[in-house]
């Protein structure tokens, strides 16, 4: 399987990077051409699951971070 990466964009859409296959809860597939595609994470694009640009409509506020390793303190 080819590699793929996602970023949670600072309050915006995830950016998905690589080859993928979205598909629904019904298992029906988006058409998905480019090789990087933006979802929506605000609930509010009225072009589900993609992003329109909603969240800067809306206020959406997500500073998605990665935890951060607790650095050790030297003895």
């Amino acid at each position: 399987m080819a590699d793929v990466t996602i970023t949670p964009r600072k309050n915006g859409p995830y950016r998905v990077e690589g080859v993928i296959k979205l598909v629904d809860y019904e298992g029906n597939e988006f058409k998905v051409t480019d090789s990087v595609i933006f979802l929506c994470r605000c609930g509010h694009s009225a072009n589900k699951p993609f992003c329109d640009g909603s969240h800067k409509r809306v206020g959406f506020d997500a500073d998605t971070r990665a935890p951060q390793a607790e650095e050790t303190p030297a003895s």
